[in-house]
């Protein structure tokens, strides 16, 4: 084995082990809180959708491609390549999409009562349910044609254009569908991209508010404790910031695969480095939710309860 494919297999063997411990913590999260009779946030039903879309990204293609890596190739026939790389685009699609309802359900939850949004803040909640599971049929719809593009590496039809994942091809058949397929794509996160940047700068602006309001009641205290509320509103921001700079290092990637898609250029490390940078998101998203929630803390960050005493 070439040394440069055994670091691209650690490297997605580590990001793999990383991402499934860290959303399985948040899997353990929700168990514990549903089995001691806590109660749930209603946000926390978005991050259980998120959970399992990046569970279904990790499974998919971070365990497939450390196999790959590792010099176990043909490892699957044609329809479970059209299966796996259907599970990976609806995965991945619905971790932005609930990172976009999760955002913009932040805005309205911190959004003062006497405000436009107090009506919605009150329905808020109990629609959640609703948005999350038409965020999985909406995605699992956009992405019925992925498996037409897909085939296995054992068929030796001539394609004149295809790009090698190791295992499996993905086949471009005109300048028409391959035109289509790269624009629902742009739209579905270019949509996504600017709600969620929109909630953003709506939330910073909140909270710069809300702490100037409320600067007079904490103004001999040191260290005031941020609310519940804060920290969740906090670690959204984080989560958003995360998702568009990873988001825009990933489309460079794709634009240089576009760009560098020839038979005769070897371009699959290229594709392993843009695997590594999609797969990001789903793998520290995780620690990010766990690291600013007091709930998680105790039980995945016990020190941090220590802190706190």
């Amino acid at each position: 084995m070439a040394t440069r494919d055994l670091v691209i297999g650690m490297m997605f063997l580590l990001q793999t082990v990383f991402g499934i411990l860290g959303n399985f913590s948040l899997v353990y999260h929700f168990l514990f809180l549903y089995f001691t009779g806590r109660r749930f946030r209603p946000a926390d039903l978005i991050v259980s959708h998120m959970t399992l879309a990046n569970l279904l990204v990790i499974f998919s293609k971070g365990v497939s491609e450390t196999m790959t890596a590792f010099g176990l190739k043909l490892f699957l026939n044609d329809i479970g390549c059209k299966l796996l790389f259907y599970v990976h685009r609806v995965g991945r699609d619905v971790s932005i999409g609930t990172t976009c309802l999760l955002s913009v359900f932040q805005v309205i939850v911190i959004s003062p009562r006497d405000s436009r949004w107090a009506e919605l803040k009150v329905k808020c909640p109990q629609y959640i349910g609703t948005c999350s599971i038409l965020c999985w049929i909406l995605n699992m719809m956009l992405n019925i044609l992925v498996p037409f593009h897909i085939t296995e590496k054992r068929i030796k039809a001539n394609i004149t254009k295809k790009m090698d994942y190791g295992y499996c091809y993905t086949v471009f058949y005109g300048k028409i569908t391959e035109s289509l397929s790269l624009l629902l794509v742009l739209f579905h996160d270019g949509f996504c991209l600017v709600l969620m940047v929109w909630a953003s700068c709506s939330m910073v602006f909140k909270l710069h508010s809300r702490k100037q309001k409320v600067q007079h009641i904490h103004r001999n205290n040191l260290s005031p404790r941020s609310s519940p509320e804060t920290r969740a509103t906090q670690s959204i921001l984080v989560l958003v910031c995360t998702f568009v700079s990873l988001w825009t290092l990933s489309s460079v990637f794709h634009i240089c695969l576009t760009v560098f898609n020839n038979p005769s250029f070897p371009n699959l490390w290229l594709v392993n480095i843009s695997t590594l940078v999609s797969n990001c998101f789903p793998t520290v998203s995780p620690y990010i939710l766990m690291s600013h929630d007091s709930r998680v803390s105790l039980v995945c960050f016990p020190w941090k309860g220590v802190q706190n005493h």
